[in-house]
């Protein structure tokens, strides 16, 4: 499977939908929250957007349905360039797909010896492998302890600056065995799970994208239109719920003369969604998901 779609059905009951509105899925993956979309519309119309060139073999052949491999920080214009301005619905699940994962050629994983790539978009000339071997020991530091939560981040970073002084760090072995020393007992997963996460979002930009993604939402959504966001882990939470609760990154809301939130949008979930016992015990993947739902004023 390319990838078993988390939270699939309280995430589409999310959007509300209308049998003739018009949605978009910015992260199509595999397709399956687009088609749990596609089979409750009649006349409706769905976007897809997807920036991994392999998303494309899972297209959708439906009239109904229209495929835009663009990362989804460019929502607005291309939507624009489909002659929609405004939507009924926004869904993005913000995780890495089960096949991004297992494929180890894309370097996502720490279980596979592949080329330290973590590239969503192919196209993209970036590699984590370019930013392990470029990156002074201060960026590298400050980039695993925003992006990774590591508390040692400074002394990973010095292991890396001195092992890659030796050859080059290429690929997944070469990254654990620079940094061996750092990882606890029992915990060895849980650090490089934590450093792996923190360079794939440098690569991909996925902080910055979410960012985008959050404020288009507001002109791109019709008033009533929903926007619901799966994430996973407490940096996008933050980020999502913030912005839902205050229309704004800051999460500082402006407020009327009365004290009035002047929030673009009424929260639907004042609590995130998690998944259900029975789905984490079928998809381990799915524990760390949070959903988080909102409406346009």
């Amino acid at each position: 499977m390319y990838h078993n779609p988390v939270l699939l059905h309280e995430s589409v009951e999310g959007l509300n939908l209308r049998p003739n509105g018009t949605y978009v899925d910015v992260t199509f993956g595999g397709g399956g929250h687009s088609k749990h979309i596609l089979s409750q519309l009649e006349n409706g119309h769905l976007f897809g957007f997807d920036q991994d060139q392999d998303a494309a073999s899972n297209v959708i052949e439906d009239e109904r349905f229209t495929f835009i491999p663009q990362n989804f920080k460019y929502l607005k214009n291309f939507l624009l360039l489909h002659n929609q301005k405004e939507v009924d619905g926004i869904l993005a699940d913000l995780g890495v797909s089960s096949h991004q994962f297992d494929v180890a050629t894309k370097g996502f994983s720490i279980r596979f010896d592949g080329d330290l790539d973590m590239r969503m978009d192919q196209n993209n000339p970036v590699k984590a492998s370019d930013i392990i071997n470029s990156y002074s020991p201060e960026d590298l530091a400050k980039l695993f302890t925003n992006y990774g939560e590591l508390n040692n981040a400074y002394r990973i970073a010095l292991s890396i600056v001195e092992a890659r002084t030796a050859k080059p760090i290429q690929i997944t072995t070469d990254l654990k065995e620079a940094i061996r020393k750092h990882l606890p007992f029992g915990k060895e997963n849980k650090v490089l799970a934590q450093l792996f996460q923190a360079l794939r979002i440098e690569v991909n930009q996925e902080m910055q994208a979410l960012e985008s993604l959050l404020l288009q939402s507001i002109a791109v959504l019709k008033p009533g239109g929903r926007l619901v966001v799966i994430s996973y882990h407490s940096l996008e939470d933050r980020m999502v719920k913030n912005f839902m609760r205050s229309g704004k990154l800051s999460g500082e809301a402006e407020k009327d003369f009365f004290g009035n939130n002047l929030s673009p949008f009424t929260l639907i979930s004042r609590k995130a969604i998690v998944p259900s016992e029975q789905e984490t015990n079928e998809n381990n993947r799915s524990r760390s998901a949070r959903l988080r739902i909102a409406e346009k004023k």
